[in-house]
């Protein structure tokens, strides 16, 4: 048969053509300002979940940054998850379950509202929304505060907010990875002291962590890059765990709650101004 009349295969229409490299599990190729950011970034993960929440803020702001939008969730996420660990095994004698299983329906709708939120808005408009909802959350939680100084300080949240808290920090946590701020404000309006606010916020997030974590590989958001990755940046989670759990030792009740409205807004606004 003439060459010309010979059929050609989808692999000589390759030839002369550069190969591309298989993605293989391999460390991203960062500048070493990257590197350390990242590392930054994984300390204030661990201190986040032991000691003072709202500030992982900084952590996806800058995992954001510096790898792919996507692939910077499902890493940090493997992240997060570790630094739960920490924070469960500190925290297990202070956890109101009671109060978590009021809050799962309302966690489980919200959820299902991101996913169809996320089919019709952009990530700008989305970031919005949430920086919106965290501004107005803090404005009610610190107005019924004030209203309820005649309630015990334990009393337990009533159903609706529950409900309203759980929903939002359901809808956050599957449109931008930003439940923390809202459940903040959630365990500070119920007067959680320090150690119960830290060991249930442990339980709410590793339990919602987790049952995000199939869906992530599903996408294709964890990688064997971000895999790697993870495995350099461990260490850093770790030692920030435990620096946070030296924090919260010192931190009183007042200046706690102070602390953690304060990265909320910080956190929210970020959300509401970022391009």
């Amino acid at each position: 048969m003439p060459a010309r009349d010979r059929i050609r295969s989808p692999a000589d229409s390759l030839e002369g053509c550069p190969t591309p490299p298989p993605r293989s599990a391999v460390l991203p190729e960062l500048p070493a300002l990257a590197w350390a950011l990242l590392g930054l970034s994984a300390f204030v993960v661990g201190l986040s979940k032991t000691a003072l929440p709202g500030v992982n803020t900084i952590s996806i702001a800058i995992f954001a940054a510096v790898l792919p939008a996507k692939e910077s969730t499902g890493t940090l996420l493997l992240l997060l998850i570790v630094a739960d660990l920490f924070a469960i095994i500190a925290y297990r004698r202070h956890v109101e379950w009671r109060v978590l299983l009021r809050l799962a329906p309302a966690v489980i709708v919200g959820l299902g509202l991101g996913v169809l939120f996320l089919a019709v808005a952009d990530d700008v408009t989305a970031r919005r929304v949430i920086g919106a909802i965290l501004l107005a959350v803090i404005a009610i939680t610190l107005v019924r505060r004030r209203a309820q100084k005649e309630i015990q300080e334990h009393q337990p949240p009533k159903r609706v907010a529950a409900a309203i808290y759980g929903g939002l920090g359901g809808f956050t946590t599957m449109v931008a990875n930003a439940a923390g701020p809202v459940m903040s404000m959630y365990f500070i309006a119920a007067r959680f002291p320090v150690k119960q606010f830290l060991g249930t916020a442990a339980w709410f997030f590793f339990l919602v962590n987790i049952t995000k974590t199939p869906f992530s590989f599903g996408l294709g958001l964890i990688t064997p890059q971000g895999l790697l990755t993870d495995l350099v940046l461990v260490p850093l989670v770790c030692i920030g765990a435990v620096f946070g759990l030296w924090v919260a030792k010192r931190l009183d009740q007042k200046k706690f709650e102070t602390i953690v409205i304060v990265l909320t807004v910080l956190g929210a606004l970020y959300l509401l101004l970022r391009p």
